[in-house]
């Protein structure tokens, strides 16, 4: 099954997350696929708009925990973070904000992590009233390191920003949820505030720090603890590693 469906009509591509049976996770698979599809797109000048959403119902319930956590995967996945550059990691999103063409986000269900950076790096986003969103790195032991930099800035303040991202906490399209602070991997928290400063004082260093920070977060302790604690809620973090 494709990991990705296309439709073209009257100029416009709806491309389908076609995981659902994985809540459309995204494996490094389907991120591959997602620059190869939007670089179809942008030689295809009869498109003129793209519309991404998911199958079944849902956008994206993040990253695919099983790829991360798949021995196998270390080391492309500490390629490239340390490789010149953007990351696939990166390119997957940020490649859709480079489309000459008006790119929208249709959201329903969850749109969490990575779901919720696909969606940021679209021109629009439109969203059911009972959308579920998060960017819900931190709860993993991660730091976002998709582009959110670049495509989270000058959409909300950098104050607002940090506590989305620091709290990983899940809220409503409404928005009308309070937003309450909660226990996350004290690295993944250093991390995510290191790479949001950067991002609003330090462009130009934003997305090496995010695949930078994200490395040390996967060779650290804590990342893999708090993958843990998911489960688990009476596992401890370790004291921070990282300064």
């Amino acid at each position: 099954m494709a990991l990705l469906r296309v439709e073209k009509n009257n100029g416009i591509a709806t491309v389908y997350l076609n995981r659902p049976e994985k809540r459309n996770a995204m494996s490094f698979a389907l991120l591959k696929e997602l620059v190869a599809t939007a670089k179809k797109i942008e030689k295809d000048r009869s498109i003129r708009c793209v519309i991404l959403t998911g199958e079944a119902q849902v956008f994206s319930a993040g990253i695919d925990l099983s790829d991360l956590n798949n021995p196998k995967n270390t080391a492309f996945a500490a390629w490239e973070l340390i490789k010149p550059g953007q990351s696939l990691f990166q390119k997957a999103f940020l490649i859709w904000q480079n489309l000459p063409i008006p790119v929208i986000a249709a959201i329903e269900g969850y749109c969490f992590g990575a779901g919720m950076q696909l969606a940021l790096a679209a021109d629009i986003r439109i969203a059911t009233p009972n959308t579920q969103m998060s960017i819900m790195e931190s709860r993993w032991g991660l730091v976002p390191d998709m582009g959110l930099t670049r495509s989270l800035k000058g959409l909300i303040g950098v104050d607002l920003a940090k506590e989305l991202t620091l709290t990983a906490c899940v809220f409503d399209a409404e928005y009308a949820k309070e937003i309450g602070l909660v226990q996350r991997s004290p690295d993944a928290i250093m991390a995510a505030k290191r790479v949001l400063d950067a991002m609003e004082h330090q462009p130009e260093k934003a997305l090496r720090l995010e695949k930078l920070w994200q490395l040390k977060l996967l060779l650290g302790k804590n990342s893999s603890l708090a993958r843990k604690k998911d489960k688990n809620p009476e596992i401890q973090f370790l004291p921070r590693q990282y300064k």
